[in-house]
Parts: C-alpha cells; sequence; structure tokens
C-alpha cells in the first residue's frame, strides 16, 4: 500500500545507503522504482538534493538508522538551508526490541536530525506508516519547502494493512497581502534610486523572467544576495552591479547612494564574517518580501512581506509606475576571459576567480564552496537561462561532487534552473 501511495506521488527515485534496518522495505521493491546507489549518507543526500531542485519536485531518501542518520547531518544541513524538498527515511529496529536499547536501535530517533528538519516523526502503529508519508510530503512541499524525517520500524513494512492510503493535495504558494504589497509598490515607484536583491526563492519559485522584467521597468541596479546557493538573475545582464558583499559593513557600502533596498526572496542578510558597521546607509529604507516567516522574523532591518516571490513579483510588474525617468545605472566592469592569457598557459600562475568565471562556455557546470571564493567569484558573467552550476549552503564541504554524481546517475543533466557557481 506504502508502494502505491508512493508511485501516485512520484516518489519513484529513491536515494540510499542500503542496510540492516532497510531490508524490508527493499525486499519487495517494485520493478518500476529506481535505486541510486551511495556507499556513504552524506552523498546519499547531496545526490538526492541535486535531483529535488533539478527536477522541482521532492526525492526519497533511505539511510541507515543512529550512526548512518549522523553520516547525513552535514549535508542535510545544507538542505535545510536551501529550502530543498526531501522526504528522508531510515530504519528502526524491531518495535518488540527497542525497549531493550538493541543494536542498530535508533535512540530518540525524532531528535537527532533537528533542528534540520521541517518535522520528524515515527509512527506509532504500523498502520500510520503510509499516512505518515503523505504528511511528510505536504510539509515538505509547502512553503517553506525544506526536508522532512521519518523513523520506520523493519516490521513495520511487513504488517498487512486494510483499506487504502489516503491521497491529499496541499498548495505550495501563499499569496502575499495585496494592500500591503500595494503600499510597497507605492514606496517603490517614489524612489529615486531603487535598488533590487533577488535572492534563490525567486528562481525556486519560478521568478526569473519577472525578476528581470521588474528590473527592466523600474530601470533598477541589480545585486546578488550573500552566500546565495542559486541564481535569481542573468548576471551577464546590462543592470546586474554584481555581489552585494557578505559583512555588515561591505553590504552597508555597496548600497550607499540608493534610497531604497527591494530585497525579494532572500534573507536580510546572510552575513559573514563579522565587521562592524552600520546594517543600512544613512537615508536608505529596506523593504522584504519572503515566503519564510522565520527569514522575515529574522530581518535585522526593514518592512516584510510574506508570499510567494513569483506571485509577488508579477503584481508589482502592474503596480510600480515606470522608471523610464530615472538615469540607467552604469554597467559593471567586466573581466576579461582567461582563456588564451598567461594565466592560462603558465602551470606557475592560476586564473583568479573572476577571470575563470569569465570564460566558461554555455552549457558548461561549475560549484565552489568556500565563502572567500564565492565573495570573489560572484557577480561575473556566468549565470543565464542555458548555464547551471549548483553550491550548498551551510558550509558543508562535502556537498559538490555528489550532486554531479546525481545528475548523472539519474539523467538530470539537463538543468531546469538557474544556480550560481
Amino acid at each position: 500500500m506504502t508502494y502505491d501511495l508512493l508511485r501516485t506521488l512520484r516518489l519513484t527515485t529513491v536515494f540510499g545507503n542500503p542496510g540492516s534496518t532497510k531490508q524490508p522495505f527493499l525486499q519487495d521493491f517494485p520493478a518500476d522504482f529506481t535505486y541510486v546507489l551511495a556507499l556513504q549518507e552524506a552523498s546519499v543526500i547531496a545526490m538526492a538534493d541535486t535531483f529535488a531542485q533539478v527536477t522541482r519536485r521532492p526525492a526519497l531518501v533511505n539511510v541507515h538508522s543512529s550512526a548512518g542518520l549522523g553520516n547525513a547531518i552535514g549535508n542535510l544541513v545544507a538542505a535545510f538551508h536551501g529550502n530543498t524538498p526531501l522526504i528522508i527515511t531510515s530504519g528502526q529496529q524491531h518495535r518488540e526490541l527497542v525497549i531493550g536499547e538493541p543494536y542498530l536501535g535508533n535512540r530518540e530517533a525524532t531528535t537527532l536530525p533537528k533542528p534540520w528538519v521541517k518535522w520528524s516523526y515515527e509512527p506509532a502503529r504500523a498502520e500510520d506508516v503510509p499516512e505518515a508519508f503523505m504528511r511528510a510530503y505536504a510539509v515538505a512541499l509547502q512553503p517553506p519547502t525544506g526536508p522532512v524525517y521519518l523513523s520506520i520500524p523493519m516490521d513495520d513494512w511487513k504488517r498487512p494493512l486494510s483499506g487504502f492510503a489516503r491521497v491529499r493535495t496541499v498548495s505550495d504558494r501563499v499569496a502575499p497581502d495585496t494592500e500591503r504589497l500595494r503600499g510597497f509598490a507605492d514606496r517603490i515607484s517614489a524612489s529615486r534610486r531603487p535598488a533590487l536583491v533577488f535572492g534563490p526563492e525567486v528562481d525556486r519559485a519560478g521568478g526569473w523572467d519577472g525578476a528581470v522584467a521588474l528590473a527592466e521597468k523600474l530601470r533598477a541596479a541589480v545585486y546578488g544576495a550573500p552566500l546565495l546557493d542559486r541564481a535569481s538573475f542573468p548576471e551577464d545582464h546590462s543592470l546586474f552591479r554584481g555581489p552585494l558583499g557578505m559583512s555588515v559593513k561591505t553590504i552597508s557600502d555597496r548600497l550607499t547612494g540608493h534610497d531604497l533596498v527591494v530585497v525579494i526572496g532572500a534573507e536580510v542578510f546572510r552575513y559573514y564574517p563579522y565587521v562592524p558597521g552600520d546594517y543600512l546607509p544613512a537615508g536608505t529604507e529596506l523593504l522584504q518580501i519572503t515566503a519564510d516567516p522565520d527569514v522575515a522574523a529574522a530581518a535585522r532591518v526593514g518592512d516584510s512581506l510574506i508570499g510567494d516571490p513569483r506571485t509577488a513579483i508579477e503584481l508589482l510588474l502592474d503596480m510600480v509606475t515606470d522608471g523610464s525617468a530615472r538615469a540607467v545605472p552604469e554597467p559593471m566592469a567586466r573581466p576579461v576571459s582567461c582563456h588564451g592569457c598567461r594565466a592560462a598557459r603558465s602551470p606557475r600562475r592560476r586564473c583568479t576567480p573572476p577571470s575563470a568565471g569569465s570564460g566558461r562556455p554555455t552549457r558548461s557546470l561549475s560549484t565552489n564552496r568556500p565563502p572567500r571564493w564565492r565573495s570573489r567569484s560572484s557577480g561575473f558573467p556566468r549565470s543565464g537561462p542555458d548555464r547551471s552550476s549548483p553550491r550548498p549552503v551551510g558550509a558543508s564541504d562535502g556537498a559538490p561532487l555528489p550532486r554531479w554524481g546525481s545528475r548523472w546517475a539519474t539523467g538530470t543533466g539537463a538543468s531546469t534552473g538557474r544556480w550560481s557557481a
């Protein structure tokens, strides 16, 4: 019955590292399902993360109990910060044995993955397993999307169930308050020199084209959000002004001269490292639109609005006045391609991140991890509708390579989203 439910929900690709407590789940594995094998749980999570982001639907994950889930936590942090909808399952020992703390028993199973999951649950009865999957699916999909966790005792898979699994549908978008949004639009229209900051929520919501249209209508400079994991604006566009930076001081200095900053689909802000300064320049106001109430609550400055970024952008396009009277922002300086340069030819010299990024051909793939590289490489002409480069969030060193493995193993190499390297 549970397999029928998973099939209905299109959860037929499973990423996992099979082991003892998961054997009952795999014994009757359907022929129309696909199992993507990894030899360590951190790789399992990273591969499933990319699969979910590229296919734009939840991914099903199967890891070892206890220590195996512990192995997965590092990349689970990245999936949580990246709002990736993962349904992570691990086996639990036989219900008859659990009270005696048996080998492979998962002590306090629902506590271990917190706080890096939206919901964590172990069914009280075997009969609750299908409904637990249905709820996990609903929670993972609802904004803000993210990973969830189920601990399933091994004997539950062999318990016969009568009846049928209830299949439900849930909304995955929340419309913004139009009255408050109209107030935002009036402030944007009255701005003399607005700046737009588009975060990863925009592209996850399918708002790439709307973001371009809004920037062009307003004649507004566009900046890349700090430490973004997914690009939401073409970085080779003439209105793109590069990255904001990452520290309090750097961001404030970068925004000097703008009377209004509009942050859509991003935190305000994802700071690193700590360099003291003003959170905003004197005379600058800030508006934030996000689908995540926690992100809105955590903002250090500005006025926030909760709602789907794509919907908000599309409504703003009709609400704001044309910015043709504003001066066109000066285009940013672009680095020279490193193809054929002395650094590329000499083994003793290295291409810098800017020059390496500028030389990438379209349809090429790349990734990076350290914040020091990101701060230098963001903002160069790399991302566009046909360029894709995933970036892990949350300082997870082990994520990049398994992400590529997922694209090759599952046939999702052709990107349907835009990523930033």
